[in-house]
C-alpha cells in the first residue's frame, strides 16, 4: 500500500478522491450529499477556518482503495491530529486500514502531535478497526437532517420563544460581520466551549477577532453563501447569541447548519429556539430552493438535540470519536 499525499490543484487525484470517497458513502453513510470535485478541492484549499489539512489517496499497486486526511490547529489543542481513514468497501479486511492509520500516525509524530484522533461512522467494523488500533471511544456526534418540506410550522415555535426573548433583537448579517460587532461576536462564538465534549481530551478553543474572519473568509471563499443571525441584548447592548448557515452556491438546495450559541449570561430566554426558528423562516425568504438542512450534535447535548427535534430535525447517523497518545513528542 502507498499513501500519496496530494493537493487542491492536482485535478486527477482530486476527481479520484471523490470518486472513491462517494463509493464508500454509498456503503456507510448514504445520507451523506456526494461531494463534487470542485467543494473538495475548496475544502482542501480553505478547510474550516483557513487552516488547510494534509489529504492522502491510499493505492494498492495503480488502485486508488482508501482516503485519508489530517486535521490539525495552530489556534489551540496543539498535542492533536485528527484523522480520516476510509477504505473502499471492496478492499476491507486487508490491512489497508491499519495501514494507512500507521502512516498517518507517522506524520503525526512528525508534526509533534502525540493526541491522535479519528472518527467513524458507528459500525461494529469501525468500532473494532479503532479499538485493534489502540483507539478509546469518547464521544459520539449524531448527524440530523431536517426535510424542510416535512418540517413543522415554524411561526408558532418563533412566537413562542419570542415571548420569552422580548429584551432582544435580531440583527442579520450576509457575509463578513461588521467590524464593530466583532469583539462582542468572540464572546457569543467562545461561547462553543460549553458544548459537551463527553470523554475527548479537547481543551478550550481559543477565539479572537481574527480567528472570527478567518472562519468567514474560509467559508465564503470556499463559495459558500454565508448567513450569520445575532441576538443583541437591548437594554445593555451585549451580544447574546448566535446561529450561522451556510448554502453551498454550487448545490444550493443542501444547507448546513454551523454553531449555534448563547452566552451564559442571557441564557434561559429561549434565544437558541429563537435564533433557529428566524434562520430558518430567513432561509425561506431567500433561499426558497432548500430541501434539506444537515447538523450535528454531541449525542449528550440534550438542550439543543430537544431544540432540533422541535425544528424537525432527524437522526440519520451516529459519528463515534476515538482519540489515543503517542509517545510524546520533542
Amino acid at each position: 500500500m502507498e499513501l500519496v499525499e496530494f493537493g487542491p490543484d492536482d485535478d486527477a487525484r482530486v476527481r479520484a478522491f471523490v470518486d472513491l470517497a462517494r463509493t464508500i458513502d454509498a456503503a456507510d453513510c448514504p445520507w451523506e450529499m456526494p461531494r463534487s470535485a470542485y467543494r473538495q478541492a475548496m475544502y482542501m484549499r480553505h478547510s474550516w477556518e483557513g487552516e488547510p489539512g494534509r489529504w492522502f489517496l491510499a493505492y494498492d499497486g495503480a488502485q486508488p482503495v482508501g482516503t485519508a486526511s489530517i486535521d490539525a490547529s495552530d489556534y489551540d489543542n496543539l498535542e492533536m491530529a485528527w484523522f480520516s481513514v476510509r477504505v473502499d468497501p471492496a478492499y476491507r479486511r486487508l490491512g489497508h486500514g491499519t495501514a494507512i492509520l500507521r502512516a498517518l500516525e507517522s506524520h503525526a509524530a512528525a508534526m509533534g502531535r502525540p493526541l491522535l484522533g479519528v472518527d467513524g461512522w458507528d459500525s461494529e467494523a469501525s468500532r473494532g478497526f479503532a479499538v485493534a488500533a489502540g483507539y478509546d471511544l469518547k464521544s459520539a456526534e449524531i448527524r440530523r437532517v431536517q426535510v424542510v418540506k416535512e418540517a413543522p410550522e415554524i411561526l408558532p415555535l418563533r412566537d413562542e420563544a419570542l415571548a420569552a426573548a422580548g429584551d432582544y433583537e435580531l440583527i442579520r448579517i450576509e457575509g463578513y460581520t461588521p467590524a464593530e460587532l466583532l469583539p462582542g461576536l468572540v464572546d457569543i462564538t467562545a461561547a462553543i466551549n460549553d458544548a459537551p465534549f463527553d470523554d475527548l481530551e479537547w481543551e478550550e478553543e481559543i477565539y479572537s477577532p481574527e480567528r472570527v474572519v478567518a472562519y468567514e473568509r474560509a467559508q465564503i471563499e470556499s463559495g459558500f453563501r454565508f448567513r450569520r443571525l445575532v441576538a443583541r441584548h437591548r437594554p445593555t447592548g451585549e451580544l447574546a447569541g448566535h446561529t450561522v448557515v451556510v448554502v453551498d452556491s454550487a448545490d444550493p438546495e443542501t444547507a448546513d447548519q454551523h454553531d449555534t450559541t448563547v452566552v451564559r449570561a442571557h441564557r434561559g430566554h429561549r434565544l437558541g429556539l429563537l435564533l433557529k426558528t428566524e434562520m430558518l423562516l430567513w432561509l425561506a425568504e431567500t433561499e426558497p430552493q432548500i430541501t434539506h438542512i444537515h447538523t450535528n450534535n454531541a449525542e449528550s447535548n440534550r438542550y439543543m438535540i430537544a431544540v432540533n427535534e422541535r425544528l424537525g430535525y432527524r437522526p440519520v447517523g451516529r459519528l463515534l470519536e476515538f482519540q489515543r497518545r503517542i509517545g510524546r513528542v520533542v
